[in-house]
């Protein structure tokens, strides 16, 4: 190995020997820019490193040591004679050395873990996390590695510094000993600068009783359950739908009508599905429920979202929903249970009387949501092909029987659909059964469900979607017009890639463009009959350093110090005080949408 190459790489090609280890070091590091609306760099592996075999069939780590300039995210493409495969890199973080172990199995396909989409797509490890996306296929004829970037922000660049194949983990960890720990003692990125950044506890505290000291109701016009107080439809006493002049509402107790906005994780001090890992960040009374309805009341959200921990006090209650914890078997595969069991069914009656017959007269509980994105859809043989070589279950045998008449694909589709359409019924029965006063929200659907799937959403009395783009009305139209029924938006965000977070699903170029994304996907939302609100994903950004999928988005509301990205803060105020309007047809939705890495429009676009 050269001498020119750094003593932790020298450390580390001494492990993966004892791994393994295909290559010995390339000849001289490689550093790249992304630049433009997309940008690719690609090597060829005798470029990389002339030790490197072009059949990896026999390793199962790709071992690189990489730094990047910015936490945005890229795609790592292996190129073989029989076509391309992909893995989603996200760093944690940035300007630091990491080793990542990327396991080769992820560009093979993908494993057949997890519950919804993110857990079934979504792995970590302690210096990045990947996407799995594909496309997938073997690694007999690789010719090349390329790295690939869509709209990079402020020309990102990435260093690569070794390259090697290994039979065993070799660990991905962060390698510049003299920069740990990389988090300050507030759960931000040490090695970065930004003018936001917190510097001091004092500093902190200022700047959260500086801004208590703005809080008062915004002028919204709502009554007290957050409906428009100046209309009037009939009141149940609790949450329901109505269509109205052939556009769909939510109704309030009260008889008002009722848009839900929101968002989902609010009250913890940290964000998202699952426990983060990392330093604690220091809390200046962080999370207090009262900042946070105060910040509700003041901004215009009339909804605590899912997955929130927050707990109003009585004189401050605020609509807010639950997603029904669904039963479990002791045998299930991505999500979907052995539906066909006598303890299926006891469990869907069992979970929904601990959950809902407590709630039933609740009138601040808008509905229940009773399940998020299942990731089966597309890959019902494979669900088939696990309860087939899985144990004894009723739903094995009644999959046997039925694939003894024929086994094709559109049968195993067949079958798994009419195991969804059991799951829904039973889930469905046993809620009503405990809870006869509250909507059915229904399943939060990912990505792009089939039509035979949305039709079973007909049985709901709301229709959830979660739709991950820059306006979601194009899915909306496709649900509405195979469901007929209310849609809201379950979850949906823009980030920026900075301050060592990365940009989340959907990026805006700046804090600006993303206040202007919130404003151009919720009015474009409302502005359909078939709207009836729609949640932000989250509440606070997520751990710099991820959560238990390794998420590490700037997708809050607030920071990981829970204080508010005023830009974002201003666009929703200034929706929030049209979208009755612009649901009714009276106002047109803003038209401009946000940019995803150019520079921002100078000044505030706030004032129309």
């Amino acid at each position: 190995m050269k001498s020119s190459i750094p003593y932790t790489t020298i450390c580390s090609a001494a492990v993966l020997l004892a791994c393994g280890r295909a290559g010995f070091g390339m000849d001289r590091p490689v550093k790249v820019t992304f630049e433009g609306k997309a940008a690719e760099h690609r090597w060829s592996l005798k470029e990389l490193d002339a030790q490197l075999p072009s059949d990896w069939s026999d390793y199962s780590y790709l071992v690189l040591e990489i730094r990047t300039s910015s936490p945005q995210r890229f795609s790592l493409w292996l190129h073989t004679i029989n076509g391309k495969r992909r893995l989603m890199l996200q760093p944690f973080g940035q300007n630091v050395w990491l080793r990542a172990s990327i396991p080769l199995q992820y560009f093979k396909g993908r494993d057949q873990k997890g519950m919804d989409m993110a857990s079934a797509s979504n792995r970590r490890t302690n210096s990045f996390w990947m996407s799995v996306w594909g496309p997938f296929g073997d690694l007999k004829n690789v010719e090349a590695m390329s790295v690939a970037m869509d709209h990079p922000l402020n020309k990102p660049t990435l260093e690569i510094r070794s390259v090697a194949l290994s039979k065993e983990d070799a660990g991905s960890e962060f390698i510049e000993n003299d920069k740990l720990p990389v988090l300050d003692e507030f759960g931000q990125w040490a090695h970065a600068d930004w003018p936001r950044k917190i510097k001091s506890r004092a500093q902190l505290q200022k700047e959260l009783a500086d801004e208590e000291k703005s809080f008062g109701a915004g002028d919204f016009g709502y009554c007290k359950y957050g409906g428009y107080a100046a209309t009037r439809a009939a009141a149940t006493g609790f949450f329901r739908v109505a269509q109205i002049d052939g556009r769909w509402w939510f109704v309030d107790p009260d008889g008002h009508l009722f848009l839900s906005t929101g968002a989902n994780s609010m009250g913890g001090a940290r964000s998202g599905r699952g426990a983060p890992r990392g330093a604690a960040p220091v809390s200046a009374s962080s999370a207090a429920p009262d900042r946070t309805v105060a910040r509700m009341e003041a901004w215009g959200l009339t909804t605590i979202g899912n997955w929130s921990s927050l707990r109003p006090p009585e004189n401050q209650r605020k609509a807010y929903v639950v997603t029904f914890s669904g039963p479990r078997t002791q045998t299930s595969f991505l999500g979907m249970q052995d539906v066909y069991s006598d303890e299926f069914a006891a469990s869907a009656d069992a979970a929904a009387g601990q959950q809902c017959a407590a709630r039933k007269d609740d009138p601040w509980l808008l509905g229940y949501f009773i399940g998020n994105e299942p990731p089966w859809p597309g890959r019902e043989s494979e669900v088939v092909d696990l309860f087939l070589k899985g144990p004894d279950t009723a739903t094995q045998r009644k999959l046997k029987e039925f694939l003894a008449q024929g086994d094709t694909p559109d049968r195993r589709r067949q079958f798994v659909y009419t195991m969804f359409e059991r799951y829904l019924t039973l889930v469905n029965q046993a809620i009503r059964k405990y809870d006869p006063n509250h909507l059915n929200l229904g399943i939060r659907f990912g990505g792009t469900p089939p039509e035979p799937i949305l039709r079973l959403a007909k049985t709901f009395d709301v229709c959830s979607i979660n739709v991950y783009e820059y306006e979601p009305t194009r899915q909306m139209k496709r649900v509405y017009e195979v469901t007929g029924r209310p849609i809201v938006i379950g979850e949906f965000h823009l980030g920026v890639p900075a301050n060592g977070l990365g940009a989340g699903l959907v990026q805006a170029a700046n804090q600006l463009e993303r206040g202007k994304g919130y404003r151009y996907y919720m009015e474009q939302a409302a502005a359909l009959p078939c709207f009836v609100g729609a949640h932000w994903f989250c509440w606070r950004d997520e751990p710099v350093l991820g959560r238990m999928d390794g998420e590490n988005y700037n997708i809050g509301f607030v920071d990981v110090t829970d204080r508010p990205y005023p830009e974002l803060v201003d666009a929703a105020k200034v929706t929030h005080k049209r979208l009755h309007d612009v649901h009714s047809g009276k106002t047109p939705p803003l038209a401009e949408r946000p940019q995803a890495s150019e520079a921002g429009t100078p000044g505030s676009p706030w004032s129309n």
